[in-house]
């Protein structure tokens, strides 16, 4: 399960409310190739089920992952900052052996 924080919660109802999107719209969190720790996550609203498709809902945000990312992702807290030292979403990822030092990948 990946969980969201009260922060990034209200984040990601006002960028879905900016955008005009429905409640038929999800949170696709991801995992893709690349960045200089080898894997970067990927954030994206969606509102097509894919096959393979794992579900889950926190604090009443619905996010959807594929089985590849889900691997990388079991017990990641999604987490949103505005601070001094930079301003984005930020993945709490106890899967992650090293991180680079913007935060955006990782390996295992």
């Amino acid at each position: 399960m990946v969980s969201v924080t009260d922060k990034a919660k209200e984040k990601v109802e006002s960028l879905m409310q900016e955008a005009g999107l429905d409640q038929s719209y999800f949170l696709r969190v991801s995992v893709q190739g690349g960045g200089c720790s080898g894997l970067t996550y990927k954030l994206d609203f969606d509102n097509e089920e894919k096959t393979g498709d794992q579900f889950f809902e926190d604090k009443g945000v619905r996010m959807a992952l594929d089985m590849k990312s889900f691997l990388y992702l079991a017990g990641t807290e999604l987490d949103f900052t505005d601070g001094l030292n930079g301003k984005g979403f930020n993945f709490n990822n106890p899967n992650a052996s090293r991180t680079c030092g913007c935060g955006e990948s990782f390996s295992v």
